[in-house]
């Protein structure tokens, strides 16, 4: 059992960084972004790319080989310094599309009907999908193993250095998250907005350019997600971000949707519930125990376990 809690907690932080972007969108232009999980499986073909295409291991390995008899145990692996620089790019080119999408899918439709701006986020997940298979092919495909698996028993848990590693960078990130949105100018703007965006705008916010800033952080985190899940499972392919995006969805609901400590908690959890299954032979189930979840909440706490019942006056 205790094994099984530490994998759930690795694969639930993963779904915290997913979950994370669908409620800061919806907390700030109330838009359910059904294409933010096709923009985690972009983040991981661009980590994949980044990597072979411009032979990151070739170029660590000679670094290595020329400085690390004079760095000795001083030296980072540049393997796993070649892994965080595709990361990073991937981080960099979900925001950017995050951005872009925003622009010319949402932005048009702001002032309409939220029907129009749901179907809109289907049609955009629909096209990003099926794009890369024109482009990449339906195949799956093996993410380069760029670290080298080291495991440690500790009594009856074992654990590698991989999952360390995306356990450790999906914590900074959250915490990263949680600093930018409580601390900084653009994260005050944030809050602002999505709690009255033309009272905002009335005190100098820009709106446009606070939404923009959102969706690129939200996307920088699913772009992570990607990379880190790629790396996990050691595969990648074009419908890869389907089923872990509406999971992540679940997840948002669950810890409150709006609600960024909600999201994170309401991620570890479907985490959890979803190892747990396996773990008990209802592996072919695990997916409806997880929707399962979503019905039972939405009729017990539709506010989410974090969340808080408001009254609106009529």
């Amino acid at each position: 059992m205790l094994q099984q809690l530490v994998n759930g907690l690795i694969l639930g932080s993963v779904y915290a960084l997913l979950a994370l972007g669908y409620t800061m969108v919806y907390g700030i232009i109330k838009l359910i972004n059904f294409a933010h999980g096709d923009i985690y499986m972009i983040g991981a073909f661009i980590g994949y790319y980044f990597i072979n295409s411009l032979k990151l291991n070739f170029f660590s390995s000679f670094i290595s080989a020329m400085f690390g008899p004079v760095m000795g145990p001083y030296l980072v692996e540049f393997s796993e310094f070649s892994f965080l620089i595709s990361l990073i790019a991937a981080m960099i080119g979900a925001a950017i599309l995050g951005v872009i999408i925003e622009f010319l899918a949402y932005r048009p439709l702001r002032n309409s009907t939220r029907i129009a701006a749901l179907i809109t986020a289907i049609g955009v997940s629909f096209l990003l999908e099926y794009g890369m298979i024109f482009f990449v092919g339906a195949n799956t495909r093996s993410f380069p193993q760029v670290i080298k698996t080291v495991r440690f028993n500790l009594g009856p848990i074992s654990i590698s250095n991989i999952q360390l590693l995306i356990l450790g960078i999906s914590i900074f990130l959250m915490v990263a998250l949680q600093f930018i949105v409580q601390k900084t100018k653009m994260g005050k703007a944030m809050r602002a907005v999505s709690v009255d965006s033309d009272a905002a705008q009335l005190m100098g916010i820009n709106v446009n350019r606070t939404i923009s800033f959102t969706f690129a952080l939200g996307s920088a985190l699913a772009g992570a997600a990607g990379v880190l899940i790629a790396l996990y499972y050691n595969s990648l392919e074009p419908l890869m971000g389907m089923t872990p995006g509406i999971k992540s969805f679940v997840a948002a609901v669950l810890g409150g949707i709006g609600i960024i400590p909600g999201a994170a908690l309401g991620g570890f959890v479907i985490g959890l519930l979803e190892t747990f299954a396996t773990a008990l032979g209802l592996s072919d189930f695990r997916d409806a125990i997880v929707y399962a979840i979503l019905i039972v909440i939405l009729l017990i706490r539709p506010a989410g376990i974090l969340g808080k019942n408001v009254k609106e006056k009529v």
